[in-house]
């Protein structure tokens, strides 16, 4: 189905309480892309998500990379996978070319993974995608938060704002996940890994 789009999903929770949270991050690399990409998220008329379509990167001789659909589900983290089945039915678009963006404790702050399938790692967003999707085998991308200090919870943990020592690196770890996403969409995920994995 080469006509169909490559569906992007930013996790996090809704409303301006969690924005600036570790768990958002993955909806902070979808603003970016958005704004890369030249589109506004508006609300969508079938799923629990705001959508924005555009296309992403740059192919070998300069013409534009492929269409995406970027999405950030509306509905708490927890029950992201509605929203995400949804869309992927509304666009056909088969799990191997949908990507999640997300946080993960597993990885430290400022570094980038990604991978296909696997487990979800006591990710609630993810473990509800793969359930409502029917299978693990869709793209992740990863974004680095670290794990809690000493004995905080790690649910706290990702409910909390980055700090602020964080907060000077945070724009350029966005970006860099940003980037991530354009080179799996263009190059693939070998080529993607390749580049990021050699870093951490």
């Amino acid at each position: 189905m080469t006509d169909s789009p490559w569906l992007v999903v930013g996790l996090g929770n809704p409303g301006p309480r969690y924005a600036g949270n570790r768990h958002n991050v993955g909806q902070m690399v979808l603003d970016l892309l958005a704004e890369r990409a030249g589109v506004r998220f508006a609300r969508h008329g079938r799923a629990q998500a705001v959508v924005a379509e555009g296309r992403l990167g740059v192919l070998p001789g300069g013409a534009p990379g492929p269409r995406v659909v970027l999405a950030k589900p509306t509905t708490y983290m927890n029950t992201s996978g509605g929203p995400v089945s949804a869309l992927a039915k509304y666009y056909g678009v088969q799990p191997d070319h949908v990507v999640v963006v997300h946080d993960e404790v597993d990885i430290p702050f400022d570094t980038i993974k990604l991978k296909i399938g696997g487990g979800e790692g006591g990710h609630n967003g993810l473990r509800d995608i793969s359930k409502a999707l029917g299978t693990r085998d869709y793209l992740r991308v990863r974004v680095g938060v670290g794990r809690p200090p000493g004995r905080m919870d790690t649910a706290d943990y990702v409910l909390k704002d980055f700090s602020a020592t964080e907060r000077k690196e945070l724009p350029m770890l966005v970006d860099d996940a940003a980037d991530a996403v354009e080179m799996l969409l263009v190059e693939g995920l070998l080529a993607a890994q390749g580049k990021y994995h050699a870093r951490g």
